[in-house]
């Protein structure tokens, strides 16, 4: 595990959200074990499909495959469950390393209690329930409008970032992950290379490849380069004074021409196109392409 809880805050913050959403909310640390919930009870529909070993395990597949998903976006993804209903989870990055995810569910979202058990019985038909004893629990369920699901995981979103600037949640400084990250960060502006980074901390480039891989989801020259466009597409739009080419230079980019085809992979347009885009006014700029 690479981060620490204060679970006295965290427990705190998670039944806020609850009394203020209604909505059940987990924990999860970054190798998606749960950690804790509020409340710490499933709904009687979630409990009752989990009891199928099958449907217990698609459940913890599920929350898998929705972390890694709001892990590579950087944002929080409302998603429908293998049963049928809906859930939102959202990241929780401390620097660029993902520490946990944050996930509410269990959300009957259809327009109607027909309607919604029509797809739910036939979603978890493959597992060995009983729709006698299911079919009373799902209509129990209350409907949640998807605007409120929406407004929902928007909140979710900002606690997340709350967990961290408040150090509900901090990484564990010892651990070479979390090491090799605050480097990162330091320096991705200057000529930083997977040459240096192995230098530095004296490990291999397999070893630099299988952390890089596993906590930012690419090679550590992409993340590095994925660093640099941000931070020049930050500077394209708050500073319109700076040109192009003074952009390409603070952000590490040594070749103009480089930069130019690297920012336009990145994000779909050349740098001058993305500073109008974002309505800034052009008189400042000076050798846009």
């Amino acid at each position: 595990m690479l981060s620490n809880f204060d679970f006295t805050k965290l427990n705190g913050l998670l039944k806020d959200f609850y009394e203020l959403t209604g909505i059940r909310i987990t924990v999860f640390d970054e190798d998606f074990r749960e950690l804790t919930s509020y409340p710490e009870q499933l709904s009687e529909a979630c409990a009752f499909i989990r009891q199928d070993p099958e449907a217990e395990a698609a459940c913890h597949a599920c929350d898998r495959q929705a972390c890694r998903k709001a892990k590579a976006l950087h944002e929080s993804v409302v998603y429908q469950c293998h049963a049928g209903l809906t859930e939102a989870v959202a990241p929780v990055f401390v620097g660029n390393l993902p520490a946990a995810y944050i996930l509410f569910g269990h959300l009957f979202s259809y327009p109607s209690h027909e309607e919604g058990w029509e797809q739910i019985r036939h979603t978890c038909s493959r597992y060995h329930l009983d729709e006698q004893a299911l079919k009373p629990l799902i209509d129990s369920l209350p409907i949640t409008p998807h605007d409120k699901i929406i407004a929902s995981s928007h909140i979710l979103q900002a606690v997340a970032s709350y967990l961290c600037l408040d150090r509900i949640i901090t990484l564990r400084q010892q651990d070479l992950s979390v090491r090799i990250d605050e480097y990162i960060t330091e320096h991705y502006l200057e000529d930083l290379d997977v040459k240096k980074i192995c230098h530095h901390f004296y490990i291999g480039k397999t070893q630099l490849y299988q952390i890089s891989a596993e906590n930012y989801g690419k090679g550590i020259a992409e993340h590095i380069r994925d660093m640099k466009i941000a931070r020049a597409e930050e500077l394209l739009a708050d500073d319109p004074d700076l040109s192009v080419h003074e952009i390409a230079s603070m952000c590490g980019f040594s070749d103009y021409n480089y930069f130019i085809t690297v920012f336009r992979k990145k994000t779909g347009m050349a740098p001058g196109k993305y500073r109008r885009s974002r309505s800034l006014p052009d008189s400042g700029q000076k050798n846009t392409p």
